[in-house]
């Protein structure tokens, strides 16, 4: 792997350059609009690692009006992988800000001066690389599929992410690697970006179960996280990064609703995946409300048959978005956790439980009670910030 670790000297310098970056380009004009002269509206799916943030990308991805990138800062943690997330916000937030106004040349820090579309990670899953016109492997309009888009677009040039991106009305990035809001706020007062938060979480419960399966792939994340210095971490038998992952999601929604700056008005939503699950086209066409967007009949046709395969999918297609019974996957480790390792999630978060209304169970049997409703119903107020003066209570 190119690049794969350096010392915490040029992590520090290369941290330094980021900013002083960032500074040159807020004074910098903003990039041409899209065809059609309206503002480019930039959206930032925020959540952390297997919590249906794959799957809420691919939403996005697959509008005929969104250019969508799948967590482009894996290449900064990739490069500066003994840094710690903390320390990594800046550089994290600067590349953000750069793709999010379709300026690919900030990945110069991070790729091969030679490169094709392929070197960006997870490049398949944007419909709009394997769509013109950066390859023409789907028309702009269609479904795309991962399977098909990379024999016949990898080695498209990478000149071609920047010439896309500026041909699409919005902007779409999913992250996993903020771990508080206050990092994002000089994007929100950034007169060149139209930005809006969606901030994905999922029960707490259910990320164990789901990184349970995928431990060996998060080592590395989980190293950067805990602070290791570059030691990956796999085995995490205390449950550290779930807590850390935890208070995160708390430090979030508590600065998006009790104290909330006024640039973040209108900007910010709180999704759970299980809702999604339950109910997915209402709660998506709300979702794109939020961004700009509207449901197509085909994207309707495309989203109802993901949401209703059969079963919770394979183990191998954990970090694809493939067709599966979603309310089912809501609801694995109900039936697949241990009950001590549930208490123990139950007890490390229980503050997100609270904030983001999940009822805990307190017996096996509850656990395995299906008939037991764990989500406590929220009001529209509590997922969309609206008034710096609005009171929210919490069950």
């Amino acid at each position: 792997m190119w690049l794969r670790r350096i010392s915490s000297t040029a992590v520090t310098a290369l941290l330094l350059a980021q900013t002083g970056l960032l500074l040159f380009l807020v004074s910098r004009p903003r990039p041409p609009s899209p065809v059609g002269g309206e503002e480019r509206v930039h959206v930032l799916v925020l959540s952390s690692w297997r919590s249906g943030s794959s799957f809420v990308g691919q939403l996005f991805s697959q509008h005929p009006n969104v250019f969508y990138l799948m967590e482009p800062a894996w290449h900064v943690w990739a490069a500066l992988s003994q840094g710690s997330a903390v320390a990594l916000h800046m550089a994290v937030r600067d590349l953000v800000r750069s793709v999010f106004l379709c300026d690919m040349d900030v990945f110069d820090a991070y790729l091969p001066w030679r490169r094709n579309l392929s070197d960006l990670f997870q490049w398949a899953e944007s419909r709009a690389l394997c769509s013109p016109p950066a390859c023409s492997a789907f028309p702009r309009g269609a479904i795309s599929s991962e399977a098909v888009c990379k024999p016949l677009c990898a080695r498209r040039p990478f000149g071609l992410a920047q010439e896309a991106c500026r041909s699409y009305s919005h902007v779409v990035l999913k992250e996993v690697r903020f771990f508080n809001l206050q990092v994002l706020y000089p994007l929100l007062s950034d007169p060149a970006l139209n930005l809006r938060i969606v901030h994905l979480v999922r029960d707490p419960r259910a990320v164990l179960r789901s990184r349970e399966q995928t431990a060996k792939a998060l080592a590395r994340d989980n190293g950067i996280v805990l602070g290791t210095n570059g030691k990956w971490v796999e085995a995490d038998p205390d449950l550290r990064v779930v807590r850390e992952v935890c208070r995160s999601h708390v430090r979030i929604a508590e600065a998006a609703m009790r104290k909330p700056p006024p640039s973040l008005r209108g900007r910010y939503r709180l999704v759970r995946f299980e809702d999604l699950a339950r109910a997915p086209l209402p709660e998506i066409r709300a979702l794109y409300a939020f961004a700009g967007l509207s449901l197509t009949p085909q994207l309707e046709a495309w989203i109802h048959n993901i949401t209703h395969g059969v079963g919770p999918g394979a183990r191998r297609e954990a970090f694809k978005t493939t067709s599966r019974d979603a309310l089912n996957v809501s609801q694995a480790w109900r039936h697949t956790l241990p009950f001590a390792k549930i208490r123990r999630v139950q007890e490390l978060c229980a503050g997100a439980l609270q904030l983001l209304g999940y009822r805990p169970v307190f017996s096996e049997d509850e656990q395995r009670d299906l008939t037991l409703d764990l989500m406590l119903p929220r009001g529209p107020s509590s997922f969309s910030w609206a008034s710096s003066t609005a009171e929210h209570s919490w069950p």
